[in-house]
């Protein structure tokens, strides 16, 4: 069975949802809000990236407001996915390697942070991040990347409730 059959397959037997959620959307917004970054997302590894958790700036903000999916492709997620462990990028621009990405130019990103939803089975079911136009210094990327850290450990500890209900 496939990466992605699999994937789906616990979603469907933990009952968790795979389009948008206020639960998660309210996840999404504390893990963004204490971290003081823009945006912030619960996002499921599908056809394409789903954001089952989303917060974001208001639309009149002057800031780009992004969709509920995006390619499986883009981002840093699929790096986190590939891990399996938290990315923490203070400034994309810092380096060669993440700064080449179709999110930095279409939502003018310098701060991701971001982990790994991973199952007890050892599934990656997908990624919290936090992204932000304002780059980070140094000195506060262990602080936010507990935080993302700690966002996923919730989303995980939610997913898990719902599928004992």
């Amino acid at each position: 069975m496939s990466e992605l059959a699999q994937r789906y397959e616990l979603l469907r037997d933990l009952g968790v949802p795979t389009t948008a959620s206020e639960d998660f959307d309210e996840l999404a917004r504390a893990m963004a809000e204490k971290a003081g970054f823009l945006y912030g997302f619960v996002n499921l590894f599908l056809e394409k990236q789903t954001f089952i958790g989303l917060h974001q700036p208001p639309a009149d903000s002057g800031h780009v407001i992004v969709g509920r999916t995006m390619n499986r492709d883009h981002g840093w997620c699929p790096e986190v996915m590939n891990r399996k462990k938290a990315l923490p990028l203070p400034d994309v621009h810092a380096s060669p390697r993440f700064s080449g990405n179709d999110v930095v130019d279409a939502v003018n990103i310098r701060a991701y942070f971001g982990a790994p939803l991973i199952h007890d089975s050892g599934t990656v079911l997908g990624t919290v991040c936090v992204i932000d136009p304002d780059r980070r210094p140094l000195s506060d990327a262990r602080r936010i990347r507990d935080i993302v850290i700690d966002g996923g450990s919730q989303v995980m500890a939610r997913i898990t409730r719902t599928s004992l209900r």
